[in-house]
C-alpha cells in the first residue's frame, strides 16, 4: 500500500453494524508512501494508523 499526503483513506467497517471510517492522511511516515500514516479523521479524532486488509486509499486524480 502506498498513500501520498492529502489522499484520503477508507477503513472498512468490522461489521454489518460498524460504519466505514474515512480520513485525510495528514503525514506519510514510511518510505515511498508507505504505512504508517497519520491520519485526520472525518470526526476530527487523529491516529497513527497502519492499514490493513481492511483498508482503501483513495488516490487523487490527475487532470
Amino acid at each position: 500500500m502506498q498513500a501520498n499526503v492529502g489522499e484520503r483513506i477508507v477503513i472498512r467497517g468490522k461489521t454489518v453494524e460498524s460504519p466505514d471510517r474515512h480520513g485525510q492522511i495528514l503525514e506519510v511516515r514510511g518510505a515511498e508512501g508507505a504505512p504508517p500514516y497519520f491520519v485526520r479523521f472525518d470526526d476530527g479524532h487523529e491516529a497513527l494508523v497502519y492499514p490493513g486488509r481492511d483498508s482503501v486509499i483513495e488516490h487523487a486524480q490527475s487532470g
